[in-house]
């Protein structure tokens, strides 16, 4: 942990090229609540979440933390923080309750408040079309496996760029395909909560034919700030055995190479595809797709928590894999401390992996469109959420971040994650990444202690300026 001289040094030691953005995250889902009010439609997480078993205690993110009610007092959060940017999603199933066709108003209506309040605080917003919540309807008819929806995508972008365009100018299409593809496909760990490799192969070209698509429907509305987040985990070997040495190239093209490579070069890696194939579950690519999936980035969204060691060797039962023909791979524990949801801690690899993603992306700004770490937090008697080891986290990711930049990787904005505690997905309320701190019962907002160190080294920032 940083004793308070150490931190005024990292503090110290923290510079920011000029015009570098500074914000936080949220998604739809972990903050909106009202999961029934002005005509939304469920969503494949609504079904998920409400499914005995799936989510920590049957939480689900019906009331979440009522940010559809509360967003003007968390948007003067955000200004209190000095932010100079939010990164939020849109709901799908708010603005289009069967997925398809009919455009609800009132959904769309929400966003318009929302940027609106944003734009008055002085915060700039930063869009993501889709953060998981599929509509139900679109499940229902296949969901991701269904080469169809992506094709409902770009329509659903084209339903929300016409409605935002002219305010907001920060556009990404997809977070985390791969946690949509693999966590809800094959894992099942989350929504739609399916086991099946074959399914999990159609998700993945499905969501990176989907992301092609809607960046063509945002270019003809005139969008020039456009990118997809990715999620990467670098993946080490636990010797230079060579089964462990393949176990970790296998497990890294499909956490990494397989999202990575198509957006910016137009291609799978070889190795993956013969991967998939191997496994009975080969990409479903048409002639020509490939060519739509590579539209060129403005920026790429890198979003980055921890590293994982991975060890060849036949995994328990209990642990089903997130990855195809990964039944044969081990991630082991961590070594020392790890944050509540079990992550180890590891700012070096960070820095490493911005000059990796550089030299496999060159040319395309990378903005960290997630970096946070969740803790016990609590509130003390006089009122205050003391949280020590999140400003350390925060801290040295920061700083790893600028030794990328020094090092040559070109990275124009950081956004933590997460502004505010929320439903996190399959682990409910149990884990609290935010900034700020939320009663759940009250619904009350208290900023951390890292929020105002946050809003520290942004002030300092400004200052530089």
């Amino acid at each position: 942990m940083t004793t308070t001289d150490a931190r005024e040094d990292l503090l110290a030691g923290l510079t920011f090229p000029p015009g570098f953005v500074f914000g936080a995250a949220t998604a739809a889902y972990q903050i909106e609540g009202a999961v029934t009010e002005d005509g939304r439609g469920p969503s494949i997480w609504d079904t998920y979440s409400h499914t005995p078993g799936r989510t920590f205690q049957g939480h689900t993110g019906d009331v979440a933390v009522d940010h559809y009610h509360r967003y003007p007092a968390d948007v003067a959060l955000m200004e209190e923080l000095g932010l100079s940017a939010y990164r939020f999603s849109v709901s799908w199933p708010r603005v289009l309750p069967e997925g398809s066709g009919r455009v609800e108003q009132r959904g769309l209506d929400f966003y318009r408040r929302l940027v609106d309040e944003l734009l008055g605080a002085g915060v700039d917003p930063w869009l993501t079309l889709y953060h998981w919540d599929l509509p139900q309807a679109l499940q229902d008819r296949g969901g991701w496996a269904d080469r169809d929806t992506a094709e409902r995508f770009a329509d659903y972008a084209a339903v929300v760029v016409d409605a935002l365009g002219d305010r907001v100018r920060h556009w990404s299409t997809l977070n985390e395909p791969m946690c949509s593809a693999l966590l809800g496909h094959m894992s099942g760990l989350h929504a739609p909560g399916l086991q099946d490799p074959v399914a999990a192969s159609a998700a993945t070209h499905h969501l990176l034919l989907g992301h092609g698509l809607a960046a063509g429907r945002l270019r003809a509305a005139g969008v020039d700030s456009f990118g997809i987040t990715l999620n990467f985990t670098p993946m080490n070997p636990a010797s230079d055995s060579a089964a462990d040495l393949d176990a970790a190239r296998r497990l890294d093209g499909q956490q990494n190479r397989m999202f990575l490579e198509p957006a910016v070069n137009g291609e799978y890696p070889a190795d993956v595809v013969a991967d998939l194939e191997a496994a009975g579950a080969p990409l479903p690519i048409r002639d020509g797709d490939l060519e739509v999936i590579a539209a060129p980035l403005d920026w790429l969204g890198v979003n980055y928590y921890f590293e994982s060691t991975v060890q060849a060797g036949p995994r328990p039962a209990e642990k089903p894999t997130s990855f195809i023909g990964g039944e044969d791979v081990l991630e082991l524990d961590p070594v020392g401390v790890t944050t509540t949801m079990g992550w180890g801690i590891s700012p070096e690899a960070f820095t490493d992996l911005l000059l990796w993603i550089g030299s496999r992306a060159p040319g395309v700004p990378l903005v960290i469109t997630e970096n946070g770490s969740a803790w016990d937090d609590v509130v003390d008697a006089e009122g205050a959420v003391h949280d020590p080891e999140r400003v350390d986290f925060l801290l040295r990711h920061l700083a790893a971040m600028t030794t990328a930049i020094e090092k040559g990787a070109d990275v124009r904005g950081y956004f933590a994650w997460s502004l505010l505690d929320n439903f996190e997905w399959a682990r409910g309320y149990a884990q609290r990444f935010g900034l700020v701190h939320v009663d759940y019962e009250t619904q009350r907002r208290t900023v951390k202690d890292s929020g105002r160190v946050y809003a520290e080294v942004l002030r300092r920032h400004r200052e530089a300026q």
